[in-house]
């Protein structure tokens, strides 16, 4: 596909950022959150379709978290070739590729959607919607290339935050449809995306551009992979991105299953956390932008981890009300420390460069270099942590009719992604005069 290419990149030359590269940047960042928060949506379609799978559809309540499970395992396992599609095509290309491919599950479940199709079809379909988590990588490394470092926590916070808000809008527009056309029309919700994701591809084509200077390097990849950073910091990732992901699929379905709320009542609440925690991502880019990454994670997941404590207690005690207040809590937390956790991939890999000796530009050209190669990976595997979400939902309510076990184990993971943080970023080494210090606190 011919595109706009851009030869000459510097966001880091302040003079360039001011005369015209700022402005370039914005645009495509504008355009990149909305073809990404297009593809959010096709993603947790399903977190939608089960709602309106009543007793006709003969589908149990492990049988649909194993539908979503499905999505999001597929979303994660695509993030990987989506992030090096960007240099092998071009941001903008690969961007209008991406937004018209999410026609083939959008239009695939409007035909399956309906009470006599095998349960083999629906879970074909569901993968299928696994595509649209693609776009986050691809979109993310775009952009990661666009901004300067000192701007990348406010940028890329938006950009992701952007594209989350894709779940509860989804889930508003199921939302209408039950609440006006009632439990039995889900192609409604399917005919509202269809015409969206050509108004994105047609926005992508016209207003985005190519960064020439963005390509494919296999030893960024294989360095990247063998950088422990990269595996801890997926880690985290899974605990923050992957917690976020994970309940947007699951919070309905825990709400019907577990506390007996019907369709149309699940789907009146299902929203309300994604869409804090959507909308809270830039602020803890902002804070991390601001006080350290680190910082703010670490004090992110011990928060987390209070906020699970209340969740289980209102899931033994069958309280909704209190249920609510932390589970929402949870995705605002989640929300804050996505963006966090996100502002922290770069900045680690160039204060690993300025650790090796490199100092201005040169240091900037090596952190992007192998913080894009990371974000892909870090992405796929912190998508992962959704697919653990819902089988571990799914395992709970099988052998003891209530999520309160799935509770306690993620309780406990936020204990370790708390000790890690800490261990790895903030706790003060040993001095040793002779080998500069990373200052990951700052990253």
């Amino acid at each position: 596909m011919a595109g706009r290419w851009i030869e000459q990149w510097e966001p880091e030359d302040e003079i360039f950022w001011q005369e015209k590269g700022e402005r370039i940047a914005r645009r495509n960042l504008w355009f990149s959150v909305l073809c990404e928060h297009i593809g959010f949506s096709v993603w947790t379609l399903w977190s939608v379709m089960v709602l309106f799978m009543g007793p006709e559809y003969g589908v149990d309540p492990a049988g649909k978290f194993f539908l979503i499970s499905t999505a999001t395992l597929v979303g994660a396992v695509v993030r990987v070739p989506y992030t090096f599609a960007v240099a092998r095509f071009g941001g903008r290309n690969w961007t209008v590729i991406s937004a018209l491919s999410l026609l083939v599950p959008a239009v695939a479940a409007c035909v399956v959607m309906e009470p006599g199709t095998s349960y083999t079809t629906f879970l074909v379909v569901a993968a299928l919607a696994g595509i649209g988590g693609g776009n986050f990588a691809s979109s993310m490394t775009n952009i990661n290339a666009f901004f300067p470092l000192h701007k990348k926590g406010w940028a890329l916070g938006l950009n992701a935050g952007g594209g989350n808000i894709g779940v509860p809008v989804v889930q508003l527009v199921g939302l209408l449809v039950i609440g006006t056309a009632g439990a039995t029309h889900p192609r409604i919700v399917l005919a509202v995306y269809v015409p969206l994701i050509v108004v994105a591809a047609l926005c992508a084509a016209h207003f985005m551009d190519n960064l020439a200077p963005v390509q494919n390097d296999t030893g960024a990849a294989k360095d990247a992979v063998r950088d422990p950073h990269t595996w801890i910091m997926s880690v985290l990732y899974i605990g923050t991105f992957g917690s976020f992901i994970g309940y947007s699929f699951a919070f309905g379905l825990v709400l019907q299953t577990q506390f007996g709320r019907t369709p149309l009542q699940a789907a009146s609440l299902t929203f309300i956390g994604p869409l804090l925690g959507s909308l809270i991502r830039p602020a803890g880019g902002w804070l991390a932008d601001r006080y350290g990454g680190a910082r703010i994670t670490l004090w992110n997941f011990a928060a987390m981890a209070a906020a699970t404590g209340v969740v289980v207690y209102a899931s033994g005690t069958a309280s909704l009300t209190v249920f609510l207040v932390g589970f929402i809590a949870l995705f605002v937390l989640t929300g804050l420390g996505n963006g966090s956790t996100y502002k922290m991939i770069p900045g680690i890999f160039h204060a690993k460069a300025i650790a090796q000796g490199l100092r201005g530009e040169a240091a900037a050209a090596c952190g992007r270099r192998l913080s894009g190669a990371a974000m892909g990976l870090i992405g796929a595997v912190g998508a992962v942590g959704g697919l653990a979400i819902n089988l571990a939902f799914r395992q709970s309510f099988q052998t003891a009719g209530t999520g309160t076990a799935a509770f306690w184990s993620f309780l406990a993971f936020y204990g370790v992604c708390f000790t890690v943080t800490w261990a790895v970023y903030l706790r003060r080494p040993a001095a040793v005069p002779a080998k500069p210090q990373l200052g990951y606190a700052k990253v």
